[in-house]
């Protein structure tokens, strides 16, 4: 069929020449546009035995397509039938199929693309997405999780490459209980393109729950060519992690993030001002309390520290002896952000194996935190040691972690947690070449 010259430029606004439709007709439905055409070119073959049929009538076919300048559109499609003239064929009619959408369904192919490019590039929420075309929640939302899982986990190559493993914890709904199993996932991210420069991290998949069973059990999952190719696994402080990676990955590098190292020493700083304000006062803190009062101070890096909150530190230290336990712990909480701040790697480990040694060999009495942090930074002292060699952190896990706080926001939370998990992966999974592809 040869379009005419109105025909041709209708085809051309709507782009449905791509598609293999040619434009017809047109109606306005008041807040729908409906787009009457038929297609540009039919076989008319019999799917069952391959031979021409003969033509009976003609049917109209409804999809939804991309919005016309702002308004929903349906395609009436009128699809021609056929008779097989073949008489051994169990085939009696058959309808001529369309390259613009699967038999039986609802949507064209570009639709599908347009609605994962808006969740994952736009970041818009599947309510606006479904508004946009004219549709229900329901279709919107199935039609970008069957997509999605087809893209990660019915793709044999999703998990090629992968070299850095990040793992970390994840509360991806928040509950009156915080912490709990319920309300955790761990979240699984690809750190090598992020090192290797050439984009950045991704999320490979989440699973319920905060354990070492959840991590190995999502390991033993994976082909043995997987297991074998990740070097380094990146974690925070948690034990469980460490002891399913070494089961699992026992020839892999643990590395335990610079953060959550930083942040467990500023735990320890906080428990011991909590501490001596209990002890000198008989009482939590209060606004006017200088041990309350410089909370904050006490927790920011030296270097950031302005020449105010420098006096009104050695004005806390001068105050009393009793605080002395408080300045020894934030001397340390301050040398090992220095040590990881270090320019040169290999001084930063120099500092920060002379913190742990001098916490391993006995400290004196009132420096119960000290102590503590000391038991774990020895007891993971290759870990915490192996980010000086290998650079790679869980930086970008958090990163990850903050972008699906974002998400959960955009929809205004989510309750079930496959849903979730899926629409993470078409937010943080870096899938955008793979979804323009379809």
């Amino acid at each position: 069929m040869q379009p005419t010259t109105g025909n041709l430029v209708a085809d051309t606004i709507c782009r449905t020449a791509e598609i293999g439709l040619t434009i017809t007709g047109a109606a306005d439905a008041g807040s729908i546009t409906i787009i009457d055409a038929t297609p540009v070119a039919v076989a008319g073959l019999c799917p069952e035995c391959g031979n021409p049929g003969k033509l009976r009538d003609h049917v109209v076919r409804t999809l939804v397509d991309l919005p016309v300048v702002g308004f929903p559109t349906r395609l009436h499609v009128r699809i021609p039938r056929f008779l097989c003239t073949t008489l051994t064929c169990s085939r009696k009619i058959f309808q001529a199929t369309l390259s613009c959408a699967d038999d039986g369904a609802k949507l064209t192919h570009r639709v599908t693309r347009w609605i994962l490019q808006r969740l994952a590039v736009d970041r818009m929420s599947v309510s606006a997405t479904a508004k946009a075309l004219g549709v229900g929640w329901e279709l919107v939302n199935q039609v970008a999780l069957e997509a999605c899982q087809q893209l990660v986990y019915d793709d044999s190559q999703h998990l090629d490459g992968v070299r850095i493993l990040g793992v970390d914890e994840h509360v991806w709904k928040h509950t009156r209980k915080p912490g709990q199993p319920s309300s955790l996932v761990t979240i699984l991210v690809d750190l090598t393109p992020l090192v290797d420069g050439r984009g950045p991290a991704r999320l490979l998949d989440m699973r319920p729950g905060r354990s070492a069973q959840v991590l190995r059990t999502w390991l033993q999952e994976r082909d043995p060519a997987f297991l074998e190719n990740v070097q380094v696994v990146t974690m925070d402080g948690f034990t469980g992690y460490a002891s399913a990676v070494d089961q699992i990955l026992p020839d892999a590098t643990k590395v335990m993030d610079p953060f959550h190292v930083v942040h467990l020493a500023a735990d320890k700083l906080t428990g011991c001002r909590q501490r001596l304000q209990r002890e000198t006062s008989g009482r939590r803190g209060r606004k006017d309390d200088p041990l309350y009062k410089y909370r904050r101070t006490l927790l920011t890096r030296r270097n950031y520290l302005t020449t105010r909150q420098n006096r009104r530190l050695d004005l806390l230290w001068a105050t009393d002896d009793e605080y002395v336990a408080l300045e020894v712990t934030w001397m340390f909480y301050q040398d090992m952000i220095a040590a990881y701040g270090h320019p040169k790697k290999s001084e930063g480990k120099k500092l920060m194996e002379r913190i742990i040694n001098t916490l391993r060999k006995g400290l004196p009495a009132g420096l119960e935190e000290l102590a503590q942090l000391g038991r774990t930074l020895w007891r993971r002292r290759e870990d915490v040691l192996a980010y000086f060699d290998i650079g790679a952190s869980n930086g970008p896990v958090e990163a990850i972690n903050g972008r699906l706080e974002h998400l959960r926001g955009i929809a205004l939370g989510f309750r079930n947690l496959n849903h979730y998990i899926l629409r993470s992966l078409i937010h943080s999974g870096q899938l955008q070449t793979r979804i323009n592809a379809l």
